[in-house]
């Protein structure tokens, strides 16, 4: 009977003990709630703050693009005024005035030996995809025209007219579009050509038109000619730069790194025919160190593509 006493009192003695311990514990967990909670506050002001961090870069992306575009094109609009008034500046010269399709040989070699240092890993500004000869041998034809037909222009007429006469070029890549490709421009834009054309017209004829008090024209003839044959090779060139871009995938130095190359050895071979090298051992330092100018303003207007 003591026996059956004592392990009544014990076993009464341990449920007192698991409540007592159930009761410290609930105790324990009522008091550490109020941290749970401040826990659960601040993921969720962590949370809202990586959102925020998020949007606010979301926001920034496009404004840093947009800051970036009009850098580039502010740096291709000068690099462009550069090389007219440069290459007008050597074009006068009676030492280069045979030398157009070696200069554009020239440029075109330098513009494919800035792209492949380019292109090496340590600057790693494009990656280099190949692209068969007889692809590229077209582009490369309407490339060099593309250079050397504006440049004779240049060396035969005024700066002015040939300026006007290059606006010509976005109504001959419109024109060029939708007969070949049917892609067509909003009617207001082809309202706006209109008085453009007309412009450049008038221009041609006033400009080319020999003064009774005058001795020299300051566009003759054959620069008129040079001009409008320019501005039909730069749109076709225009054109298919796009064409090409989308049909092989390449991005502007891709298909340029493929292109100048080849267009530079091509006209290697014409430069016997047209060119007299020989008269340019009489040409300044001064005209040297233009022709550098020309070849930096050229690289750099192609390089926000």
């Amino acid at each position: 009977m003591e026996a059956s006493h004592d392990d009544a009192e014990a076993e009464n003695r341990r449920l007192l003990e698991e409540q007592g311990n159930e009761g410290s514990s609930s105790e324990l967990s009522g008091r550490s709630s109020p941290f749970n909670r401040l826990a659960s506050i601040d993921i969720e002001g962590l949370n809202d703050l990586e959102i925020g961090k998020e949007a606010a870069s979301t926001q920034e992306g496009p404004q840093k693009n947009r800051a970036t575009l009009v850098a580039w094109i502010t740096i291709n609009t000068l690099a462009t005024i550069g090389i007219i008034f440069t290459n007008k500046a050597i074009f006068s010269d009676p030492s280069f005035q045979r030398c157009q399709v070696s200069f554009a040989s020239f440029h075109f070699l330098v513009t494919a030996l800035t792209l492949f240092i380019l292109s090496r890993p340590k600057f790693g500004m494009f990656t280099p995809e190949p692209v068969g000869l007889r692809i590229l041998l077209p582009l490369a034809i309407a490339m060099s025209l593309n250079v050397i037909l504006p440049n004779a222009s240049l060396q035969f007429s005024s700066v002015t007219f040939y300026q006007l006469a290059r606006i010509l070029l976005t109504p001959a890549v419109a024109l060029i579009n939708y007969t070949f490709y049917s892609t067509s421009i909003p009617r207001p834009a082809v309202y706006a050509l209109i008085p453009v054309c007309v412009g450049v017209g008038f221009v041609s004829y006033f400009d080319s038109k020999v003064p009774s008090n005058a001795k020299v024209r300051s566009t003759s003839f054959v620069g008129v000619i040079f001009a409008f044959a320019g501005v039909l090779a730069s749109s076709l060139y225009t054109v298919w730069v796009s064409s090409y871009q989308k049909s092989l995938k390449l991005n502007s130095m891709q298909l340029l790194y493929n292109q100048a190359p080849v267009g530079g050895v091509l006209l290697l071979y014409i430069v016997p025919w047209t060119d007299n090298l020989w008269s340019v051992n009489n040409a300044s330092i001064s005209k040297w160190m233009l022709i550098l100018l020309v070849c930096i303003d050229v690289n750099t207007a192609q390089l926000d593509g």
